[in-house]
């Protein structure tokens, strides 16, 4: 049988473990498609650099017309990663009828609805499982396995450097720039880490989620978001002690016809599965109203889980399976979930303040679920409440009537608590 002509942008771990899992599985993977996969192009910088995995000289090219021009590649890879040049090539290769799959979380959050739109125009595929969380098979469950229920909450811990770090904060009782150095001495955090820890690749990721789960086509600056750079070795001890664990969540609640989407670090209950949930690995928390609870969990990240995921991805295409199945929807985007919240404020340490500050959020109609104080012996000392559920706007409002008490010296710690 005719083989499958591939060209793939970009060699790095994605695109080297991509190229090795199809060498390590050839004869079980051309058994199931009838039909061999010919890596005819692969776009790199430069020819001459070395690299980790064996390639012939005659595949490599370092312009992209040559693969554009070329009537005979069935599928384009893209493995650049970032926004430009990768979406300007995938939507090129698309218009020229060209299938295209990626690993690129950044471009299908971004631009996902107009690429998938010239897709369907050109009449060719479009698949992306491997930008969410690698190796799980997080997309593919929800578009087709777990296509017969309506979902009603999404909850992940997405990022697997945000959770290496504060899994190593909770285990070894580190500050976060310790445990940040040790992701990075690991190869878990980049050099340049700002991408996971503030947030945005949770972000980008549960954009894409929302749009398989719910429909929704959301712009990534639109998901209410914060990082874990403000997370402390205190807030984490305080969190034990109330019976909870802090990670760093990707949400979305449906109710009605709107949800509710946001990515912060949150504190959930030492007994939910996600808790379990350590070091480098990923984990998607599922409720749907016909199979109820189920919960994804594997590796997020690295060369050969993702690049197998993009083979599956390939394999897909070969059996001409259609695209992630799109859905119609009259959802809206509306960020007004009721929420129990974690507080820790600094406040001198006199008589009479904790009254007083449980006194302002009571006027503001928030009531209690848990206090801690602790004296330290000396003039400043923490104050911990955790409140019962309340809405944001009502909680901002409150936040503010104790900011402007003078006895409180900030408000070191603010984050929301999971259900």
């Amino acid at each position: 049988m005719k083989p499958l002509n591939v060209a793939v942008l970009g060699i790095g771990n994605v695109g080297t473990g991509l190229i090795e899992t199809y060498r390590l599985n050839k004869v079980k993977v051309d058994g199931q498609t009838n039909q061999p996969f010919n890596f005819k192009y692969i776009l790199v910088n430069s020819i001459d650099k070395l690299r980790t995995i064996d390639l012939k000289d005659s595949i490599l090219t370092t312009d992209f017309q040559d693969i554009i021009k070329d009537d005979s590649i069935d599928v384009v890879i893209e493995l650049i990663g970032g926004l430009h040049p990768a979406f300007d090539y995938m939507k090129r290769a698309l218009e020229a009828g060209k299938h295209v799959i990626t690993a690129n979380k950044a471009a299908i959050a971004t631009y996902g609805p107009e690429l998938r739109q010239i897709a369907s125009d050109n009449k060719v595929l479009l698949r992306y499982e491997a930008s969410v969380c690698g190796g799980i098979p997080l997309l593919n469950t929800l578009s087709e396995n777990l296509l017969s229920n309506d979902f009603e909450e999404l909850v992940g811990i997405l990022n697997g450097t945000t959770n290496y770090i504060l899994t190593r904060m909770t285990e070894e009782g580190l500050e976060f720039d310790e445990a940040l150095k040790l992701a990075q001495e690991a190869g878990f955090a980049e050099a340049d880490p700002s991408s996971d820890i503030e947030g945005d690749d949770a972000a980008y990721k549960l954009c894409i989620l929302s749009h398989i789960a719910f429909g929704l086509n959301v712009d990534p600056k639109d998901i209410p978001k914060h990082g874990i750079t403000k997370v402390s070795k205190e807030d984490i001890e305080y969190a034990q002690e109330l019976g909870y664990k802090i990670k760093l969540l990707a949400a979305a609640h449906k109710k009605e016809n709107t949800v509710d989407l946001r990515v912060n670090p949150a504190l959930i209950k030492d007994t939910h599965p996600l808790a379990s949930v350590n070091h480098e690995f990923n984990a998607l928390f599922l409720k749907g109203n016909a199979l109820g609870e189920l919960m994804l969990y594997g590796k997020g990240a690295g060369a050969m889980p993702t690049g197998s995921s993009v083979l599956s991805d390939l394999i897909a295409i070969s059996k001409k399976t259609p695209s992630m199945i799109e859905q119609k929807t009259t959802i809206a985007l509306e960020n007004r979930s009721l929420l129990k919240y974690y507080i820790r404020l600094e406040v001198i340490d006199e008589p009479g303040v904790l009254g007083k500050v449980a006194t302002l959020l009571g006027e503001h109609g928030i009531s209690l679920d848990s206090v801690v104080q602790r004296a330290r012996g000396n003039k400043v000392a923490p104050l911990v409440f955790l409140t019962h559920e309340i809405d944001k706007k009502t909680l901002d409002g409150a936040i503010k009537s104790v900011e402007a008490y003078d006895k409180i010296v900030e408000i070191a710690s603010l984050m929301s608590v999971e259900n």
